[in-house]
């Protein structure tokens, strides 16, 4: 008899274990896809879009595409989530699966931090990025931040990114004489899972681009009519445009579904993704796997796509009995945009002990070429 692995959430996770559950399963299993949005949204272009490069048009799919590769795609709010029956209320119906995949990603927070989502421009979400573009286009000179307001977001490399490319967007628009670009962190280094290196690699390219760095500064209020951030350690710092990164969370059908352990987010097996329900999975950026180094493997899509491909195929094989199991390994690889068509690369092994081992390949064209083309293959290929 055919069997149903019900996935929750239309993310990088959700995308690519629905495509490869298709691809290795008969056509009587079913594979069903649950995700509010109507579309897919590229979330590694969300810097371009930040600085004009990119439309939002260019970088979002419907998510229909998919019914025509035998997915059957649901949209709706996920209002309960039962583990224990593997089952999902979505617009009060419930639906329940053999196999069921929890891909639902990172809840954005800025409401965590008062003032902060009145003040500035959320660039990690694809309307908070469109708005940080309208709001750059208006920028003339002056004071302009970008944040991080709590030390562990997804996409590590993403708010030094957006700093150095922000930093370009004033060069190319002749305002760099007249803006003070400054970031400040709430960690205490770029990219630490990385490695020392790595970290002092990527703070030396911020800051020869003339940004100031603050780490280890923990906004608590930002007040929009002042215009004025005040950090935890008595520091106060003013602003005429900010860009941030918000907190953030497991989202409350995760948490109200007592899925997320002293982490706050899901506990899974490292290599099989497998929670503490039989044949229920979770995998992405609403887990936490921890590292030998005592820090979480990064929320990123690259191991959102490796983990969904192990269980995917680990499904494929307890069903069908074909093939061969699969273990994900921690290997990782990002891209490091610094601006004027350059970016750098790392790529390395998470898992390693005592801490990762990643190699960064410094800034040229041939990594920002090798991120465009990625971009357009991703998008084509999944979706």
């Amino acid at each position: 008899m055919g069997q149903t692995i019900l996935i929750l959430g239309g993310g990088v996770g959700g995308l690519v274990a629905a495509n490869e559950l298709r691809k290795a399963l008969p056509n009587e299993h079913r594979v069903v896809l649950v995700e509010r949005e109507a579309s897919f949204a590229f979330a590694p272009s969300f810097l371009w879009l930040m600085t004009g490069n990119r439309t939002a048009e260019k970088i979002s799919r419907p998510l229909t595409r998919l019914q025509g590769r035998g997915i059957e795609v649901v949209r709706g709010e996920i209002e309960r989530i039962d583990p224990q029956k593997r089952e999902a209320v979505v617009n009060g119906q419930s639906l329940k699966g053999d196999y069921l995949i929890i891909a639902l990603g990172a809840e954005l927070a800025p409401e965590a931090i008062p003032g902060l989502a009145q003040a500035g421009n959320n660039f990690y979400s694809l309307a908070g990025a469109a708005a940080a573009r309208d709001a750059f286009a208006q920028f003339t000179g002056g004071k302009l931040v970008v944040l991080t307001a709590a030390p562990a977001y997804k996409c590590p490399a993403a708010p030094y990114e957006a700093a150095m490319l922000l930093e370009h967007s004033c060069r190319t628009r002749k305002l760099r004489e007249k803006t003070e670009i400054d970031l400040y962190a709430a960690e205490p280094g770029p990219m630490g899972v990385a490695g020392p290196e790595v970290s002092r690699a990527v703070r030396q390219m911020v800051e020869g681009k003339g940004i100031g760095y603050h780490p280890e500064h923990q906004v608590k209020e930002v007040d929009p009519t002042a215009r004025r951030l005040s950090f935890s350690n008595g520091i106060e710092a003013r602003f005429d445009l900010l860009a941030y990164v918000p907190p953030h969370r497991a989202p409350k059908v995760v948490r109200d579904a007592g899925l997320t352990g002293e982490s706050g987010w899901v506990s899974v097996d490292r290599h099989t993704l497998e929670t503490k329900h039989a044949r229920v999975y979770a995998l992405g950026d609403v887990v936490s796997i921890p590292l030998a180094m005592g820090k979480p493997l990064p929320k990123a899509g690259v191991f959102a796509q490796g983990e969904a491909q192990v269980v995917a195929k680990n499904i494929a094989h307890a069903i069908t009995g074909k093939g061969k199991g699969a273990s994900f390994g921690g290997d990782g690889e990002c891209f490091i945009e610094t601006g004027a068509r350059k970016a750098g690369f790392g790529k390395g092994n998470f898992y390693a002990e005592p801490v990762p081992r990643m190699k960064l390949h410094p800034p040229g064209l041939r990594w920002h070429v090798a991120k465009v083309f990625f971009e357009k293959n991703w998008l084509r290929r999944w979706i």
